[in-house]
């Protein structure tokens, strides 16, 4: 039975019981050409558009993918946070990408996501990049390799994994125009790889393109990358999104193959591609190919199971726990453990014993830094600190800790501690009261004397809606009525904030939209006439205006209040509409050189001491670059007064990202930490008191400075071509320089040590086949007294290549967990990737005739064996 229903032909039974698997082509024949439109362009943030009467739903989607938000940034459901994707990257632990990707999916299914937005594979080119703790590795094998097992275990929970950003999203700087210069060779070796060895591995069902244009074109249109490339080339057949609004033009991308344009409601499609289909600029057979493609990833969410525009919950089980536990140990780095003194034991693993005096310092160990910013951020559905697990290991064992924040070196005042002494008004409710009107009545809360801004107390009209939020760092963008609040609304938020201590308080504010922030009636910051731009929230924010509250009481309450207009005056453009937005911090006040000396007296009266400093998601997120590659403010002052004051004491650096660490030789153990999730602070506390080994290894080189990286001059803001990114290093990214240049990093690619030894022997091959496929084997022995696990890395060298190859290249790699004493075979498998090059002249892959070293070793400047082969016959091929 039929229906006709705003001229398209439905099944009655799909009306009556909502999204049904529909046959692709035969409903591609019975939509109306405005159905088939709508279809191109997303129906809101987070979902695609639907058409009811054809039995076509809504699909979801969410960003990922080191955690799932879920469909709002304004007061969103919690979050599993799970470390950064620069962290699981150095855990080099195929089977625990895997594992992750399964609970990521799982989080999919309690939020009713049907699209996963990750995971990233841009490739780490310069230390800098705002979103380079989104993606894996500086090595296209190891990118390519984890997402792969990222995507296998989100997709076999039935949800669909969406590869991004493709490609060359390698900075924030002008990220929306900015014009990727790259050669044939560099982008097929380097920033293609990542994404063609997932599509090999494990194929996505969805793939986003990326803001920038490369070599002259955006990629959202890009018919080289989209058609000839993904499409014919590699035969690939999923759904291309694009990034959010990152389209440009309707004509091109629609017959580059970009399917839908997100967010929606569409700018390019809709009636634009109306016009142009009577124009003749398109045909009907233009939008059916990009229907085809929506159609079936439609009928895929509609067989995984998970429920059309249904309810948003988090998950919370002993195993999810346990797995968020294990990948915040596996992802920590062991850089550095040397004896103390005359000690000839390491300082690591420490011992909490009873009567023992630890002292923790730091600005990142109170507070826990789960993720980095932007929109890889969530809100964890809980958090352990570093501080917190380790007085938790300390109070088992009979141990004291104190603790010191020595030195405060935000780059906005933070927030954290904020929502810990903030209500909502009469209530003991942690949150801000929000109260919205529509409009200025009649201009009478204008921006004059004696309008909105310089009230403060109860306004006489109802307003038009009223909420409570969470937090006091939020974006308006989803989550709120706007048919009764508008995108340009008169907001007034209240609430009691309690100090935890006495004396002087910094305030910070930073706003989408004017706003005034009064303490107890009086006007504490004017963010209103002396509002200009900033870095916050996408780049849509202000500057961020501080005010130091001298004497506030330990335990008094105080009547915070805010009131905000989002004036279109005042807005800065950027790629999201949204009705206003706030970052605003308080803390507990003191100068530099009071909180360092309250660390060093903390340090010297203990027995030793844990240091715990890095970045956060100020410092590295979407939208902006960071600007050198140093701790900030006084992070670096604190780890060599520290030091001085304490030999026995470990630095944790928490970054996504590498900095430079001028205390090096002066500690005699550092840790590298990552954005380690939920449990980052007890995954930490079970590295450094033994409980876990550590094993992993650095997937990305730490450089000595900024100035040895051959992207220093063709990186950001730095670039002396502007508008245009040069990527002038060619092949020789990460380690690949470093080794060609022969300069020595501070720490090389594939670095990280274990609280036992590891020898290497026996390493032999046996062929796969005539040419090239190699079968690698080697013996891997505990000579140490603990169990740990190893990561051996295997390069292969071309002995006299044809042209200018990198001294070596990461072809394969395996873990191996050995108990004290043990020895194991480990086995690689090497295809003929690991000896080919992109011959630019004839346009395809070739591995050479000749003579080839595979080296086995603990990183690429640890070689521990390597022996010859020789592929005996040239080869050529194209595709996957």
């Amino acid at each position: 039975m039929t229906n006709s229903v705003n001229g398209t032909t439905a099944n009655v039974a799909f009306i009556r019981d909502g999204p049904k698997e529909v046959d692709v082509e035969a409903t591609i024949a019975s939509l109306s050409i405005q159905d088939k439109v709508k279809l191109l362009a997303g129906k809101d943030f987070w979902h695609f558009a639907d058409v009811p009467a054809a039995g076509i739903g809504s699909v979801r989607t969410s960003d990922g993918a080191n955690g799932v938000r879920g469909t709002q940034f304004f007061n969103n459901v919690p979050s599993s946070c799970f470390p950064c994707a620069t962290g699981i990257g150095s855990s080099f632990d195929l089977p625990l990408a895997y594992e992750i990707g399964r609970a990521l999916s799982a989080e999919c299914k309690a939020k009713n996501v049907h699209v996963l937005l990750g995971p990233t594979v841009n490739t780490l080119r310069n230390p800098l990049a705002g979103r380079g703790f989104e993606s894996f590795s500086e090595d296209p094998f190891v990118n390519g390799m984890m997402a792969a097992e990222y995507i296998r275990g989100i997709q076999s929970e039935g949800v669909a994994a969406c590869l991004k950003h493709f490609v060359c999203n390698d900075q924030e700087h002008e990220r929306m125009s900015s014009d990727s210069v790259v050669t044939m060779r560099a982008l097929r070796e380097i920033y293609l790889e990542p994404f063609r060895l997932a599509l090999k591995q494990s194929p996505p069902l969805a793939l986003m393109t990326s803001y920038n244009r490369l070599n002259g074109t955006h990629t959202s249109e890009n018919s080289f990358l989209l058609s000839d490339i993904l499409r014919k080339e590699w035969g690939w057949d999923g759904l291309v999104v694009s990034d959010w609004t990152g389209v440009v033009s309707t004509v091109e991308s629609m017959k580059a193959g970009l399917d839908v344009e997100m967010p929606g409601p569409g700018v390019f499609r809709g009636e634009t591609v109306l016009r142009c289909l009577s124009g003749g600029k398109l045909e009907v057979e233009d939008v059916d190919d990009r229907v085809r493609n929506v159609l079936k990833l439609h009928n895929h969410a509609v067989r995984s199971g998970i429920p059309f525009n249904g309810a948003e919950g988090y998950r919370d089980t002993p195993e999810l726990r346990a797995l968020l536990r294990k990948a915040a140990s596996s992802s920590i780095v062991l850089l550095k453990n040397a004896p103390v003194g005359s000690s000839s034991t390491p300082l690591l693993p420490l011992r909490a014993e009873r009567g023992r005096k630890i002292a923790v310092i730091g600005p990142n160990a109170a507070f826990a830094q789960v993720s980095g910013g932007g929109s890889a951020a969530v809100f964890a559905s809980w958090s352990v600190s570093p501080l917190v697990a380790i007085r938790e290991v300390a109070q088992e064992a009979g141990a004291t800790v104190g603790y010191a924040v020595g030195a405060q070196t935000f780059r906005y005042v933070p927030s954290a501690e904020l929502d810990s002494c903030i209500c909502v008004p009469g209530t003991s409710t942690p949150g801000i009261r929000m109260q919205f009107w529509k409009d200025g009545r009649g201009g009478e809360w204008s921006h004059e004397e004696g309008g909105f801004f310089d009230q403060c107390g109860e306004i006489e009209e109802a307003e038009e809606y009223e909420t409570t939020t969470k937090s006091a760092n939020f974006l308006m963008i989803d989550g709120l009525p706007f048919d009764k609040i508008s995108q340009t609304p008169f907001i007034r938020m209240t609430m009691t904030f309690t100090p935890t201590s006495s004396g002087p308080w910094l305030f910070g504010l930073a706003s989408v939209g004017e706003v005034n922030l009064y303490l107890d009636g009086r006007l504490l910051i004017e963010n209103n006439r002396a509002y200009t731009p900033g870095e916050i929230l996408f780049g849509l924010g202000s500057s961020e205006l501080r005010v130091i509250a001298p004497k506030l009481e330990e335990g008094r309450q105080y009547a915070l209040e805010l009131r905000m207009h989002v004036s279109q005056e005042k807005m800065v453009p950027g790629p999201f509409t949204c009705a206003g937005g706030l970052q605003m911090g308080a803390t507990r006040w003191a100068e530099e050189g009071v909180v360092i000396a309250e660390a060093v007296s903390l340090a010297k009266e203990s027995d030793l001491a844990i240091v715990v400093v890095g970045l956060n998601g100020d410092w590295e997120s979407e939208g902006f670059d960071r600007k050198d590659m140093d701790l900030p403010g006084s992070m670096n002052a604190l780890c060599h007064a520290v030091l001085g004051a304490n030999e026995n004491t470990v630095i944790v650096n928490q970054t996504g990202t590498p900095v430079t660490m001028p205390w090096l030789d002066r500690t005699p153990a550092v840790l590298q930490a990552f954005y380690g999730g939920n449990e980052l602070g007890n995954g930490l506390a079970d590295v450094l008191f033994g409980k876990v080994n550590p094993s992993g290894k650095l997937a990305m080189t730490f450089p000595k400075r900024l100035q040895d990286c051959n992207t220093y001059e063709s990186f950001g803001a730095t670039t002396p071509t502007p508008g245009k990114v040069m990527y002038t290093e060619g092949i020789y990214v990460g380690y690949r320089h470093f080794d060609h240049a022969d300069v020595q990093p501070l720490y090389p690619f594939g670095h990280g040590l274990s609280y036992t030894t590891f020898s290497y022997f026996s390493l032999t091959f046996s062929r796969i086949s005539a040419s090239s496929e190699l079968t690698v084997q080697l013996q891997v022995k505990n000579t140490g007294v603990v169990s740990g696990q190893e990561v051996v890395q295997v390069y292969v060298a071309d002995v006299a290549p044809a042209l200018p190859k990198a001294p070596k290249e990461l072809k394969g790699f395996a873990t191996v967990e050995l108990l004290p004493g043990e020895t194991k075979t480990v086995t690689v498998q090497l295809g003929r990737d690991a000896f080919r090059h992109w011959e630019e002249r004839q346009n395809c892959w070739v591995a050479d005739k000749g003579r080839y070293r595979v080296l086995a070793g603990a990183s690429s400047s640890d070689i521990r064996l390597e022996v010859s082969v020789d592929v005996q016959e040239p080869l050529r091929w194209t595709g996957l």
